[in-house]
């Protein structure tokens, strides 16, 4: 493959966690990824990775809490590859605390990285890919935005949020061979939940039908079908990935 028949991938909070495996599993898959997140270094690393085992990856730091950076790294990316086939909106925070606790900042970070660089993301991301007829935005939301959860009400709405604009938006881009879907992650494995008590642990195994933490790597399955050829005739879609939590 040509490098300009390459797909071209961009990622969003691929320095660490899920947003790691995913753009591993998308540079595995043959495409070019352009990984994103504030942290160079770390990206870097993430790219030695992929360049190592033969694949290809660019690195681009943003501060997604800046809608001007996203709007111009989305839209230059575009034009300095000259194609945006994926893009994946990973990137999240969370300042969690309860509502009549939660300061004004605290909403306004959590919707400003969570919801509204996802909006502008794809609002950048459309240009392209209407003009190629062609492309696949995968937006990662929550199963926290699907049930709720006690001291997440900023992080719930701006989760639930993209499940709307998850659906808005793919029945606007349909009719020119772009699909639009969301994946829910469940409890994941990180290294934020390798540091709970084993007490918080059993309480969250109790709640997933399947008994076990997910892995990083389910997550990025879900986003490789969903970005391949094969899932061609798949939008609008929220696919939960949370061992039966939230059936």
């Amino acid at each position: 493959m040509s490098e300009a028949e390459q797909k071209v991938a961009l990622v969003t909070g691929a320095s660490r966690g899920i947003g790691r495996a995913i753009a591993l599993r998308l540079a595995k898959d043959g495409a070019k990824v352009v990984l994103v997140a504030r942290n160079e270094e770390k990206l870097a690393a993430v790219a030695k990775e992929i360049t190592d085992a033969g694949g290809s990856a660019l690195v681009k730091p943003c501060d997604m809490s800046d809608a001007a950076a996203v709007k111009d790294l989305v839209k230059g990316t575009a034009k300095e590859l000259g194609r945006l086939d994926v893009l994946v909106n990973n990137a999240g925070i969370t300042r969690d605390n309860l509502v009549m606790r939660m300061k004004d900042q605290e909403w306004d970070d959590v919707l400003n990285v969570n919801l509204k660089a996802v909006f502008v993301a794809c609002r950048e991301a459309t240009r392209p890919m209407l003009r190629a007829r062609r492309g696949r935005i995968v937006n990662i939301t929550s199963i926290v935005g699907l049930i709720g959860n006690a001291g997440q009400v900023n992080y719930a709405s701006a989760k639930a949020a993209i499940v709307g604009l998850t659906k808005s938006l793919a029945k606007e881009l349909g009719s020119r061979g772009v699909t639009v879907n969301a994946v829910a992650p469940g409890y994941i494995e990180t290294d934020m939940t390798s540091e709970l008590g084993e007490d918080i642990k059993k309480s969250l195994l109790d709640r997933v039908p399947l008994g076990c933490l997910g892995q990083s790597d389910d997550i990025a399955a879900t986003v490789s079908f969903l970005a391949s050829d094969e899932a061609r005739y798949i939008t609008g879609e929220v696919i939960r990935v949370d061992g039966g939590l939230a059936m």
